[in-house]
């Protein structure tokens, strides 16, 4: 680990939620049992029995996923605090995103759960008014595959949706193109190109429609300045006043994830730790990847906790 050792929180994307998460935190965790309880109540149903028993079917539902995901990372995030543990920076990937405004105190969670939900609604809607698919570029570069992109293009929509480390790149629009694309980077010696299981061409021009209609969602809502710098996905800059966050949040929906930009940022910033705090280890993973010489975590139960804890201790 550098000697500069200040601490990163970044919050979890879609596709990493799974049956029974965030569970043992509910059981063991008071401030993270009431965080499943606000989230029941500001949705309306019981979202927590969706977290813990499924089915799969409902979690792969974008609109429950979302709403899913921002609350066991906010659960997580309040575990953290709860040791005494406060980042530097935040940063989330996608929906993630939500869960690091509410770390920087820009966001109040039950908004947030309300809008992530609203914002699953609308991706789903514009998914299947599209033929449209995402796949997973394995073993290039993100130059490489932006090259791929505009050479397998043609006159379909088809987008660099994630930066997520220096040889994973993920791409999206219509699904013919994918397809050209998926061969042309084979060609052009990618390790994989892996089709991805989704309901849409997220992070991409055909989100347009749902960008469009997030946008008059997130005028209703209040947003603050935060109190913690936070990285958004779509400049992976700062964004440090209520206009910047609702530009970035409409941004992202339709626009590339700059995740190796994003983490870069943080760790320029003296970010030597990183703690994903959500569901799973996918962010730390990249973390490591993008910067080898950081140290990555994952919290996401109460065992990853006291780990973390044990493990950074005085540090941070």
């Amino acid at each position: 680990m550098r000697e500069a050792s200040k601490l990163a929180y970044v919050f979890s994307p879609q596709g990493s939620q799974t049956p029974g998460m965030g569970k043992d935190l509910h059981d063991n965790v008071g401030v993270c049992k009431q965080t499943f309880e606000s989230a029941n109540d500001a949705l309306g149903f019981d979202l927590t029995s969706i977290c813990f028993n499924g089915p799969d079917e409902d979690l792969r539902n974008t609109e429950i996923a979302q709403p899913a995901l921002l609350t066991v990372s906010t659960a997580a995030l309040r575990a953290l605090q709860s040791e005494g543990f406060a980042p530097s920076v935040v940063a989330g990937h996608s929906v993630g995103e939500y869960a690091a405004l509410v770390a920087a105190g820009a966001l109040a969670f039950e908004d947030a759960v309300r809008l992530v939900r609203r914002r699953g609604q609308l991706m789903s809607e514009a998914g299947a008014e599209s033929d449209g698919a995402m796949a997973a570029i394995i073993g290039l570069t993100g130059d490489d595959v932006k090259k791929i992109v505009a050479d397998a293009a043609g006159n379909d929509v088809l987008d660099v949706a994630n930066y997520n480390s220096p040889e994973q790149t993920v791409i999206s629009g219509e699904r013919a193109a994918v397809e050209r694309a998926r061969e042309l980077a084979k060609e052009r010696g990618a390790k994989r190109a892996l089709p991805l299981n989704v309901s849409g061409a997220f992070h991409s021009r055909l989100m347009a429609p749902a960008a469009a209609k997030m946008e008059t969602e997130l005028a209703k809502v209040q947003i603050h300045a935060p109190e913690i710098p936070i990285v958004a996905n779509a400049t992976a800059e700062y964004v440090t006043s209520p206009d910047e966050i609702r530009r970035a949040l409409v941004e992202q929906l339709a626009g590339s994830v700059r995740w190796v930009e994003s983490v870069k940022k943080m760790v320029s910033a003296g970010c030597g730790v990183f703690v994903e705090a959500g569901v799973g280890q996918a962010l730390a993973g990249m973390v490591r990847r993008i910067d080898g010489e950081v140290e990555a975590f994952a919290v996401s139960d109460c065992a990853s906790l006291k780990s973390f804890v044990e493990s950074v201790g005085q540090k941070v």
